[in-house]
């Protein structure tokens, strides 16, 4: 790979832009990155604060299922820069990391701040300018940067502006932009009662997927209700979802008959949290056992395997990922150059990509910035 005579301007100092940064200027090439705010700012409340790099799934394919917009699109992405990849550049930084029981990759120091001067001292030679960029013009030989304060010129453009609707439209790059909206967040519902409550291995019978459900103030929230938001940010409020709550075989007119004299609320206990068991059994939470008739039984069963919820919107402040940006029909995968602009290039969370929790978003970050490195350099 040449340097050439290039100089690349990128646009947004995130996870991606400054990953974009480290390859190229690893390579030899003139960097400068435009970011209005501090960068690497949002790396730091990722993973609760002890930043979760990716996810042990080293199968490209299998990686890819956990995107519900990009999953085809990052074929080609992830099989040139994977997680062994993910992993390597990290220990290259000077970062250890480890896998938890879940998969999740973390840094052994737990330290998202640790991760974020790591990576930022990799890049001190890169230019940084705080000021956020309102207009790209192309030019013959490169393109314009206009921000409030100056212009400047580069041969190369990289666009990692992260999530958001309002940061990923530039004046002058006339892209197709999917409208954002809020993934990964919970859900307001009609349930409102159970805050605190923790259900594990729920199934969504919507989407089939199955994980841990937290009920909140404000309606469902964890790992399960974040799915659920990722695969139905497009639907249009008000929707109902229905869960089975204990997706496995249990016989209850065993435990009725076990148990007569004991309350069915008491009984439910055994699988359920005692306030969700109350909840469930409801009118029937003080009854005995040996008074449960096969009706009102049928009834709890039906409550339990066939579970529904009206959701009126999603959790506002919560959003830890937009779903929406540059339109991927408009992207070359296997350089992540514009089909429209040649020598722009666009990565991240700027595009029409969003991963489920557990390092997902960041892999895309990682692995996008790779590739859009390697396509500036092998042109």
């Amino acid at each position: 790979m040449s340097k050439g005579s290039k100089n690349v301007g990128i646009i947004g100092a995130g996870a991606s832009g400054c990953a974009c940064a480290y390859f190229l200027l690893k390579a030899g090439m003139e960097v400068t990155l435009f970011d209005y705010g501090i960068p690497l700012r949002t790396l730091l409340p990722t993973g609760g604060g002890r930043c979760n790099l990716a996810h042990a799934e080293y199968d490209f394919k299998e990686l890819a299922k956990n995107y519900p917009r990009g999953e085809k699109f990052l074929y080609s992405i992830f099989s040139r820069f994977s997680t062994y990849d993910t992993i390597a550049l990290f220990e290259e930084l000077g970062i250890e990391t480890y896998v938890q029981d879940n998969g999740r990759i973390f840094p052994i120091s737990n330290s998202a701040k640790d991760v974020r001067e790591k990576i930022l001292n990799a890049i001190n030679k890169g230019k940084f300018i705080k000021e956020g960029v309102s207009e790209v013009t192309p030019l013959t030989n490169g393109y314009k940067i206009k921000t409030n304060n100056a212009e400047y010129f580069f041969t190369d453009i990289i666009i990692s502006v992260g999530g958001g609707s309002k940061w990923k439209k530039i004046n002058g790059i006339n892209h197709s932009v999917i409208e954002c909206t809020p993934a990964l967040v919970g859900l307001n519902c009609d349930i409102k009662s159970l805050s605190g409550v923790v259900l594990k291995d729920v199934y969504s019978i919507d989407c089939k997927i199955s994980d841990d459900i937290l009920f909140t103030h404000f309606g469902i929230s964890g790992p399960l209700t974040y799915k659920i938001s990722s695969i139905k940010t497009k639907e249009s409020f008000p929707y109902k979802l229905n869960f089975d709550l204990y997706n496995r075989e249990f016989d209850l007119q065993k435990l009725l008959n076990d148990n007569p004299h004991k309350d069915l609320k008491n009984i439910l206990s055994v699988i359920f949290p005692h306030r969700f068991a109350e909840f469930i059994s409801r009118e029937f939470a003080d009854v005995k056992a040996y008074k449960i008739d096969g009706k009102i039984r049928d009834l709890i069963l039906n409550r339990i395997h066939n579970f529904q919820v009206s959701v009126t919107g999603t959790n506002k402040g919560e959003e830890t990922v937009t779903a929406g940006g540059y339109d991927l029909d408009e992207i070359n995968p296997k350089t992540m150059e514009s089909k429209i602009y040649p020598n722009v290039y666009i990565i991240g969370e700027a595009l029409d990509i969003d991963g489920f929790c557990g390092g997902y978003n960041l892999q895309n970050a990682w692995s996008t910035a790779f590739v859009a490195s390697e396509g500036i350099l092998n042109k």
